[in-house]
């Protein structure tokens, strides 16, 4: 028995429309989550079910014109365990074709689960763990004569992570939703309902949102919904008003999603940063973390977690706080941290960053902190979010939807937003109102920077060309400029698929100096501060063992230390690491389409990672 992850999407629709043509539209939004199968299911006089093994765009081909019914479930799926398949596609019926799932997350134990199903009979028509909750429901469903208390019955004996959305074909009225670590969100609209697994799929029907808790269900029916425990308990849901709309997941005429959210940059910044730069005492103002100054003052150490791009914006922030506020600062793989059993010091302040709000990583160690009596703030971009829901405080982005499964401007916006939180915290302590006013402006010219940098596309793109069919590159950069690194090679790996390490700089003697060479580029994150002399000299032992090298920096080099250089303009030295990000992000997106790419795609990833 294989087991399947839920870097899914799910869609689900109740109403007087048909469901089939918002199923298939709410996917397409949804395909950054997965996008090796897809299927939908819809009820009208008994269940019909499509679905295949490819793309929303393929299902669109087999659901024929009249696929009619007012109430159906979709599901779009991206697995690292099971074989991508017509069968392993979701939705999973049950043997009598009655009940239909889908469903993101894993069952842990969905193999015991499954031979006690195949013992009293129940043939299974797939590999994939999902199909014992289908068979499940079916089973508990005829004793309860109630779709609810059959799917809250079954969830007690699921060990694992879910989001579920379940329909019976005997109740045409009515789709019942779950989530447990696997986020789950509702759409009130004019007499209709949807549930999905992001707001994405929602927002072109409505901008009226509910978020589930883990551990809770809820019923939808055309005229409303009710929501509940999993001990049969009502709970009580306000909606939320979303502010994005269904634009923001437009194009917007640009080639790639990727190349929108770089582009969108200045804006997204700006956005990050408005409202909360006070020009008077040359402070920021965020309300948001829920602290008093002699609370804030009290802390002794900064703990940054998160996952992939976030924790490498993590370690720019613990840079940050560092050289402004002198609170040592250390940023840590959310994934590791939560496995270590660590030590919870009251004395230390916790941020959990995520874009989305729903890695399950960081989640799990947001809740093991909360448990251990850790004070935590996040940093997101989704509202309403389960980690925005699970922490005391924190900062919002406001940098609006991001589509690309790669993490363009949410990075920048994070990283600024470790400016903003170093400020406040210096400005607390002992950061004097002269470095205070100097960062202050310092990050108002931010965005225009940004906007000088992207003019540099098209010789980036020229660049990209030349060292992209390298097999490997090399990134290296020393001290604020070694997470510049990390990420860049995150970036170059993750859409181009060509090879990348990063190393500090200074790391470079000790080891992987071994492997530089004609076939081996090295990209060099080049600041002008006071590390130049040094990273110059690194530069030097990379020609003279005839490694081409690419710099990305404040100016030019003297002499012939570079094959080529990206200048960009120069801000305060605690910054420079924001606007140097950007050059590499255009790098990465050109080499990727000069490979030809599929950018906003790459294999093997989703955009939105809930299980572990």
């Amino acid at each position: 028995m294989t087991e399947e992850t839920s870097m899914c999407g799910i869609v689900a629709y109740v109403g007087p429309k048909d469901a089939a043509p918002i199923l298939l539209e709410g996917m397409q939004r949804l395909e950054y989550r997965g996008y090796d199968s897809a299927g939908i299911v819809v009820s009208n006089k008994g269940l019909k079910v499509r679905k295949c093994k490819g793309r929303v765009a393929d299902l669109a081909k087999v659901v024929p014109a009249r696929f009619k019914g007012g109430l159906g479930i979709g599901h779009t799926r991206w697995a690292t365990h099971g074989v991508p398949s017509d069968e392993n596609a979701h939705p999973h019926l049950s043997a009598d074709q009655r009940i239909a799932v889908v469903h993101n997350g894993i069952i842990e134990n969905a193999g015991e689960l499954r031979a006690k199903l195949i013992a009293d009979g129940v043939e299974f028509a797939s590999e994939t763990d999902t199909e014992v909750l289908a068979h499940m429901i079916a089973h508990a469903v005829d004793e309860n004569d109630s779709l609810e208390e059959a799917v809250r019955k079954t969830l007690k004996s699921i060990v694992g992570t879910y989001g579920i959305a379940v329909i019976d074909s005997e109740r045409p009225g009515e789709v019942v939703v779950a989530r447990n670590g696997s986020p789950i969100v509702l759409g009130i609209g004019e007499k209709e309902m949807f549930a999905a697994s992001d707001v994405a799929a929602l927002v072109r029907y409505t901008r009226q949102v509910v978020h589930l808790e883990d551990g809770e269900l809820a019923v939808l029916k055309a005229d409303g919904f009710h929501t509940f425990a999993s001990d049969a308990r009502e709970t009580a849901k306000e909606p939320l008003t979303v502010d994005w709309d269904a634009g923001h997941y437009d194009t917007g005429g640009y080639e790639h999603y990727l190349l929108k959210e770089i582009s969108e940059q200045p804006e997204t910044v700006t956005r990050t940063m408005s409202g909360r730069l006070d020009e008077r005492f040359h402070v920021a103002h965020l309300g948001g973390l829920n602290m008093d100054a002699r609370e804030t003052r009290g802390f002794r150490r900064v703990k940054i977690i998160g996952c992939g791009s976030a924790y490498y914006s993590g370690q720019i922030g613990a840079q940050l706080i560092e050289e402004l506020a002198r609170i040592p600062s250390d940023a840590e793989p959310a994934s590791e941290f939560r496995y270590r059993n660590p030590v919870v010091d009251p004395d230390t302040l916790y941020v959990a960053i995520s874009q989305s709000g729903e890695t399950y990583d960081t989640l799990a160690a947001v809740q093991e902190l909360k448990r251990k009596g850790g004070r935590v703030i996040g940093i997101v971009n989704a509202v309403g979010s389960a980690i925005a829901r699970e922490v005391d405080g924190g900062i919002y982005l406001h940098a609006g939807p991001e589509v690309s499964v790669a993490s363009t401007k949410a990075f920048t916006s994070t990283a600024v937003a470790f400016a903003l939180l170093a400020l406040h915290l210096g400005r607390v302590r002992d950061l004097s109102p002269a470095d205070g006013r100097r960062i202050v402006e310092g990050l108002r010219r931010l965005p225009g920077q940004i906007e000088d940098i992207l003019t540099q596309s098209d010789k980036i793109a020229e660049l990209a060309q030349k060292y992209a069919h390298h097999p490997s590159m090399m990134f290296v950069g020393r001290v604020r400029g070694y997470p510049v690194a990390r990420e860049g090679a995150q970036k170059l790996k993750e859409i181009s698929y060509v090879h990348a390490e990063a190393y500090p700089a200074s790391e470079l003697k000790h080891g992987p100096l071994a492997l530089i060479g004609p076939d081996m580029p090295t990209v060099a994150v080049v600041p002008d501060d006071e590390l130049l002399d040094k990273n110059l000299t690194t530069l030097g032992e990379i020609r003279t063992r005839g490694g081409q090298v690419l710099m990305v920096g404040h100016r030019e080099p003297e002499g012939k230390l570079a094959d080529d250089v990206i200048v960009i303009p120069k801000n305060e030295i605690e910054l420079d690491p924001i606007l140097l990000t950007i050059p590499l992000q255009l790098l990465a997106y050109h080499a990727a389409v000069a490979l030809g790419r599929d950018v906003d795609k790459p294999r093997n990833l989703a955009k939105s990672v809930t299980v572990e």
